[in-house]
């Protein structure tokens, strides 16, 4: 993992040391707590097989619950983030992971529609600021030409967690009956105790800035601060200075916004929805967990390849552009092939673009936003996207109860794609500046119209 990170041949030496020990240090962690963050995500989408058949679940409703998850998030995530930047990543995110994990665990308490949706609400609440404080995380530790990388690094967790995850959610269910449990509720018990683990790990190993990086040696922490010093003067000279407020209504965070809102309605749209979608052919359990894994595994290939494509040109727009055509191409191919293992390609193909399009994306507000702006910014910015969690799994959830498939969900799930294409295409331009890019101004992000 760190040695993709890694400066090229002509990278200074102690930018080479420092940067992979920053990522041997900081990364494993972080990618490990996304992973068990993302189980959620797979986990509820088997659980809706046994809930369905206790409860008497539709569709519809599993996709409210799927999504209500995202308004509990949407409405904590701003103030959350910018606690985080006040507090420090370390006490902040263990606090999140122990209230998430606790909020998981009560889940296997669910005796109804208004318990499943009361606490799938609560569980976003704290899950609130995590992934946004990630992304915000990285902005202190590593240089602007590393942050697409380091992304696709935290999202080797999504694909990867979707897919060990289905395979373990599928055998989980065989459990059902075990110590009076249903297979459901060992699915959530499963996903709160390495939740709550981890927290310790994350008090014990987190560093909050590299000034307190003892673990680093005296010159590291000095280059490292030093460059980042630098970029922040680079963005400052190239955009401004910008407060929370301003951060808060700044049409650059709103117009990213609007473009991870469409291809986050898109994402968790399928990501909820697969496993329901696979099991229609006939699959047991088991075989629907390791038919779900595929299209991730083979999306974790293409998110990596983009993101070391992104960074290497040092562009942005072009490769989430391109990404959510892909995504867009996949969805709509999967329409006619449901009911058939040509759906399982298909979805792959879908996969490549809705994963791949997120490191070029997550690059994009670092270059313009810095301290307090970048935490509400990044916060405000994956707040509206989180609203696409909401739409996609409802919507899709709807249209599968009213016209008794799901083509015409995956339908609508590529017009959020390319939706999202049309409106990076329109709103954003990326410039290169004509000053040295380890200063910080170097494929700098406007949106189009803007002023240099």
């Amino acid at each position: 993992m760190a040695a993709g990170l890694r400066g090229g041949a002509a990278a200074p030496e102690i930018e080479r040391r420092t940067v992979a020990k920053v990522s041997w240090r900081l990364l494993p962690l972080i990618v490990l707590i996304y992973f068990v963050a993302y189980m959620d995500r797979t986990n509820v989408g088997f659980a809706a097989f046994g809930l369905k058949r206790d409860f008497g679940f539709s569709a519809t409703l599993y996709g409210w619950a799927a999504g209500i998850f995202f308004l509990g998030y949407v409405l904590f995530e701003i103030p959350s983030n910018v606690l985080l930047e006040r507090a420090g990543a370390r006490l902040w995110i263990a606090r999140i992971m122990v209230t998430w994990g606790l909020v998981a665990g009560s889940m296997v308490l669910i005796t109804g529609p208004v318990s499943f949706l009361a606490l799938r609400f609560l569980l976003g609440v704290a899950e609130a600021g995590f992934f946004p404080g990630v992304i915000l995380y990285f902005t202190f530790w590593f240089p602007k030409r590393y942050r697409a990388r380091v992304v696709a690094a935290l999202f080797l967790a999504v694909p990867g967690s979707n897919a060990l995850t289905a395979v373990i959610s599928g055998a989980l269910l065989q459990l059902d009956g075990v110590l009076g449990l249903h297979g459901w509720q060992w699915l959530f018990l499963l996903e709160a105790a390495p939740s709550i683990l981890l927290a310790v790990a994350v008090l014990a190993l987190m560093t909050d800035r590299p000034e307190q990086a003892a673990w680093l040696a005296a010159e590291e922490r000095r280059w490292l601060r030093d460059e980042l010093a630098a970029e922040r003067a680079g963005t400052l000279r190239a955009h401004g200075h910008l407060t929370l407020k301003q951060a808060l209504t700044d049409r650059r965070v709103l117009a990213l916004g609007a473009i991870y809102f469409t291809i986050g309605t898109a994402t968790y749209g399928i990501t909820f929805f697969m496993p329901p979608i696979l099991k229609s052919l006939h699959l047991t359990d088991w075989e629907t967990g390791v038919a779900t894994a595929v299209p991730y595994v083979v999306g974790t290939l293409g998110m990596v390849a983009w993101s070391w494509s992104s960074d290497r040109r040092n562009e942005r727009r072009w490769h989430f552009v391109i990404a959510a055509l892909v995504a867009a191409l996949g969805l709509v191919a999967s329409g006619p092939l449901l009911g058939s293992l040509w759906a399982l390609t298909a979805m792959s193909v879908a996969t490549i673009g809705l994963y791949g399009s997120k490191p070029a994306f997550w690059a994009m507000p670092g270059e313009f936003l810095s301290g307090p702006a970048a935490a509400g910014g990044i916060a405000l910015i994956n707040a509206i996207g989180n609203l696409g969690g909401f739409v996609g799994p409802y919507v899709l959830g709807w249209l599968k109860d009213y016209t008794g498939s799901y083509e015409a969900g995956l339908y609508f799930l590529a017009a959020c794609a390319l939706a999202s294409a049309a409106i990076t295409v329109v709103s954003v331009r990326s410039g290169r500046a004509e000053a040295d890019p380890r200063d910080g101004t170097g494929g700098a992000f406007r949106p189009a119209g803007s002023n240099p």
